[in-house]
C-alpha cells in the first residue's frame, strides 16, 4: 500500500509540474499539451488513490 501512495503522490507532483510549464509555456501549442499531460496525470493520480481507498475498505474487518 505504500507502493500505491507513493505512486499517487508522485503522479500528483508531476501533475502540478506539468501545470506549472503550461503557465510559463509562450507556445500555444506546448501550453495545450502541458494542459492535456497535467489533466492525465491527475485523473490518473486519482484513479490510483480510489484503488487504494477500496483496498483499504476491503480489508477492514
Amino acid at each position: 500500500m505504500k507502493d500505491m501512495r507513493a505512486h499517487a503522490e508522485k503522479l500528483r507532483t508531476e501533475a502540478a509540474e506539468c501545470a506549472l510549464i503550461r503557465d510559463l509555456a509562450t507556445d500555444p501549442e506546448k501550453r495545450e499539451l502541458f494542459r492535456r499531460l497535467a489533466e492525465h496525470l491527475d485523473v490518473l493520480a486519482s484513479e490510483v488513490e480510489r484503488a487504494l481507498a477500496r483496498k483499504l475498505a476491503n480489508e477492514r474487518p
